[in-house]
């Protein structure tokens, strides 16, 4: 009963692999979405250990499926001659009903698909959140750097001041 119990508490949620920090400063998110990714042997054992990279990925519509690009997942280790290639288009899961929604608000409003980050889920399955997003211009990529400045400022007066 003692090794359940440690299973349990080392189990608490999903575990982030890899994450975009650059999206939220580039793009405007309008919709999340999660969804998994069909991978390889070595290429889940080397997410597993934090292996991988988003900034360059973006998310294809093409024939009805949702495919990951330019995301880079490195070899694993302990990998034979049957290693995964780094970069590869890698199929996403998700329902047709989406599939249908993202590539008509992407083909209609010219918006961006991008993932947000890739993580292990509490069954041990790797997942990935994309985004639905709309390029930020220079003067809007400043007002928000400006309006954090002011969070900033005003969270530390307020700190201060009690």
């Amino acid at each position: 009963m003692a090794k359940q119990n440690e299973k349990d508490a080392t189990k608490s949620g999903p575990r982030t692999v890899a994450s975009n920090r650059k999206a939220h400063h580039e793009y405007f998110i309008e919709e999340t979405y999660d969804a998994g990714i069909v991978l390889t042997g070595t290429e889940i054992k080397s997410l597993r250990m934090g292996r991988a990279t988003l900034q360059d990925g973006f998310v294809l519509i093409r024939d009805g499926e949702a495919m990951l690009m330019n995301v880079h997942i490195a070899h694993y280790a302990q990998g034979n001659r049957n290693n995964h290639p780094e970069v590869r288009p890698r199929k996403l899961l998700l329902h047709k009903l989406e599939i249908r929604r993202l590539h008509a608000e992407v083909t209609q409003r010219n918006w961006t698909i991008v993932p947000l980050r890739i993580y292990i889920d509490e069954r041990g399955r790797a997942k990935v959140e994309i985004a639905l997003v709309r390029g930020k211009q220079l003067h809007d990529k400043r007002e928000a750097i400006a309006n954090r400045d002011n969070q900033r400022e005003l969270r530390r007066a307020l700190k201060n001041e009690y």
